[in-house]
Parts: C-alpha cells; sequence; structure tokens
C-alpha cells in the first residue's frame, strides 16, 4: 500500500468519525466538512445535537421546557415550523439510506417531539411511510384535523399495501396446506399420501428380508372442501406498546379473510372491546377504527371472544398483548383454562412485530405457559408458521424457549 492510499484511507476515517462525533471543531479530528459532507452533519446536528433531546428548537422547545418561546438557548433542533421539518425530512432522504432515514424519523418523534408536527399534510407528504409511522398516526387519530385526514389514510395505505404484498402469498400458501393436512384420508391418491404417517403407521408390517414396508393401511392428506373448516379469532391489545402489532395484525386479518376456509373475527380491545370484523375486507378501515393508548382489560376482551365461539374444535384464538392486565387476572386465566379444556387452540402472542420480545408481564406469560398456552414474540414471517401448528394442532414453532 502506498503512502498516497494510506493517506486517503485515514482521511476518510476521519472523514467518518467527523460524522459521527459532530461537535463542530471540537472533536479532536481536525477534519472540516464541505459540501455534502457539511449538509449531512448539519441534518445529523439537527436532531443529535446538544439542543436535540429536550424537543424541537425554536416554539416547540421552549413549550417543550414549559418556557415561553425564545426562552433560553438552543444548539439543535428542527424548528417548530412543518415546512422547515418537511425540507429537513427532505434532506436525511436525499443523504441516507431508507433503512436510516426510519430510523432517523424515529428518533426525530422520539427526541424532538414532532407528533404534533405530523398533523401537517405538508410534513406527512416528506416523511419515509413504515410500520412505525402508521402506528404514530393511528395514535393521533382523533386530534387528526380533517385536512390531513385524507393525506394520513393514503400514507397508511401505502404501508398496508406493500405489507400485504410481502405477506399474502406465503399465508396463503402456508394456512391452505396446514388446512388440506387437517382432512386425513384413508384412500389418498398416490400425490396425496402422507408418507410419513403411512410408514409409522405400517412398522409391523416390515420385511427383513425385502428391508421394506408392506403398506397395508395408507394414510394420506385429503383435499379440504370447500367451506369454512376452521374459525380464527384475532383478538388484539391496541394499548400504546402494541402500536406496531396492531398494524401486523390488521393486515394479516384482511389476508385471512379473504380465505374461504377460514371464519376470521378481528377484536380489538383496551378497557373496552371492539369487534372489526365487519371492516376486514379493508385493512386501512380497520386501523383507523382502533384506538391506540388507554388501558386494557384482557379478561373482558377473552369473555367477548368465548362468547363468539360456536365450534371450539375448530377454533384457534390469537391473543396479542403484552400481558399487562387492567382487570381480573383470575378470571382471565380461567377463561383461557376453559377454552382450552373445550379444545380451543389458544395462542398467545406477546408481540407480532419486527422487533424482539417486548416488555411484558412476566408473571401473567408464566401462568399461561402453565395452562398449556406459551407466551412468544412472533415476527411477521413466522406468523403463517404459528397459524399453521395451530390449524394442526401440533406445537407452536416458538422462537425463544424460555417465554
Amino acid at each position: 500500500m502506498t503512502a498516497e492510499t494510506t493517506g486517503e484511507a485515514t482521511d476518510e476515517r476521519l472523514r467518518r468519525w467527523r460524522l459521527v462525533l459532530g461537535g463542530q471543531g471540537g472533536d479532536g479530528t481536525g477534519c472540516a466538512l464541505s459540501g455534502q459532507d457539511a449538509a449531512m452533519d448539519r441534518t445529523l446536528e439537527a436532531l443529535y445535537g446538544a439542543g436535540g433531546g429536550t424537543g424541537p428548537g425554536g416554539a416547540a422547545a421552549a413549550t417543550a421546557r414549559g418556557g415561553s418561546p425564545g426562552s433560553g438557548p438552543r444548539a439543535a433542533g428542527l424548528g417548530g415550523s412543518a415546512p422547515q421539518v418537511a425540507r429537513w425530512l427532505g434532506d436525511i432522504r436525499r443523504y441516507f439510506p431508507t433503512s436510516v432515514v426510519q430510523v432517523m424519523q424515529r428518533d426525530a418523534i422520539d427526541r424532538l417531539g414532532l407528533s404534533a408536527l405530523l398533523l401537517e399534510p405538508e410534513m406527512l407528504e416528506a416523511v419515509e411511510a413504515d410500520v412505525h409511522l402508521v402506528g404514530t398516526l393511528l395514535s393521533l387519530n382523533k386530534a387528526m384535523p380533517e385536512t390531513t385526514k385524507t393525506t394520513a389514510r393514503a400514507v397508511v395505505r401505502k404501508v398496508v399495501d406493500d405489507l400485504e404484498k410481502q405477506l399474502a402469498t406465503r399465508t396463503r400458501a402456508t394456512l391452505t396446506g396446514a388446512l388440506d393436512r387437517t382432512a386425513r384420508t384413508s384412500r389418498p391418491r398416490h400425490r396425496d399420501i402422507d408418507w410419513d404417517r403411512t410408514i409409522r403407521a405400517n412398522l409391523k408390517n416390515y420385511l427383513p428380508a425385502h428391508r421394506t414396508v408392506v403398506p397395508e393401511r395408507l394414510i394420506g392428506y385429503g383435499r379440504a372442501a370447500h367451506g369454512v373448516k376452521k374459525d380464527v379469532i384475532l383478538c388484539i391489545d391496541q394499548s400504546g406498546s402494541m402500536a406496531a402489532s396492531v398494524v401486523y395484525a390488521s393486515v394479516f386479518g384482511a389476508v385471512l379473510a379473504s380465505m374461504r376456509s377460514l371464519a376470521t373475527r378481528l377484536v380489538v380491545f383496551d378497557t373496552a372491546v371492539v369487534d372489526l370484523t365487519e371492516e376486514l375486507d379493508d385493512p386501512v378501515d380497520v386501523l383507523f377504527g382502533t384506538q391506540l393508548g388507554g388501558g386494557t382489560d384482557i379478561n373482558r376482551a377473552l369473555a367477548y371472544c368465548q362468547s363468539q365461539i360456536s365450534r371450539p374444535a375448530d377454533t384457534v384464538v390469537v391473543l396479542i398483548s403484552d400481558l399487562y392486565e387492567g382487570g381480573i387476572r383470575d378470571e382471565m386465566l380461567g377463561r383461557v383454562a376453559a377454552m382450552k379444556a373445550s379444545g380451543v387452540q389458544f395462542v398467545a402472542l406477546l408481540a407480532l412485530s419486527d422487533e424482539g420480545a417486548p416488555a411484558y408481564d412476566r408473571e401473567h406469560a408464566a401462568a399461561l405457559a402453565a395452562l398449556g398456552a406459551p407466551a412468544f414474540a412472533c415476527t411477521p414471517d413466522l406468523f403463517p408458521d404459528v397459524m399453521a401448528a395451530a390449524i394442526e394442532k401440533r406445537q407452536l414453532p416458538i422462537p425463544d424457549k424460555e417465554l
């Protein structure tokens, strides 16, 4: 490596450290930024600079600190103006990849208190839409002026449509296979023979001399006939911490509702219970029918779900909740025990999101596990397999055995 090449590598490292550290000339790198690098630095400084954690700059920052507009110094921030924030959002989209943009948007909402500015149509048009942004918009639904709702619905629909494209095909294929396999037959066509079960059922007919099994009885997958084979009830906690789970569950609910072999019901709850089954043909309507935030009464929600069960042996109930119960704990557990005793397949998901295991009530999770209903976090890509296992009444693919 030549001295010139070594020098270029050193300069590049200093440049990267300068962008990471910020701090103008006091970061110790001795590296000056210009052109696009300086513009990138300004966008980072506005969010992560010295004043970035106390609320947006200007009037918004002063209000967040309990002061008046103009009180106190401002070292960083985006200002209280939606046009200025929209320009900043445009800048980060220009300089950073989409995955980084989405992280910076979430940090801006959390660190600078920009939720109120999401009520401005021009800002919504500038954001990079993702599941977390949808969750924030849903939490602001009641405060959203009519002039903003049309733009907000367009943002939500884009995210929902993208999710449906990603999730629908595999979900339908996985669950269709599970439904087919639940219809066993003793006279299967050759392509429908379940060889694993057939061999195990005929091991007594093993012929050592020929090293083979004579299949006296064939076991196969019967093709599911038309008509409803299973009932599915999605029971979704709509407390504020479950925002991403609500988004994914609504999309999956719409996909399940499109399958003729499943009768799908979607129920959301906080301290009240709302049945959104009639809205399942459009997950955007489902999402805007939710109200994120408030308390939690799992017992009341399960009581309603229990009242909707007419075929226990053919019903799957999926509770999506962090299990922080504000209702009657013993009754909640009693309902789960009663449903399982009647033949219902009960699934408890602590989250349905891309993140890892969330904060949850460990005592309630342990109590459900003792009833034979282990509670675990589930990513969207695993959800079809979880549902298939529940439909086939086999062991659930739990990603973390500790839960």
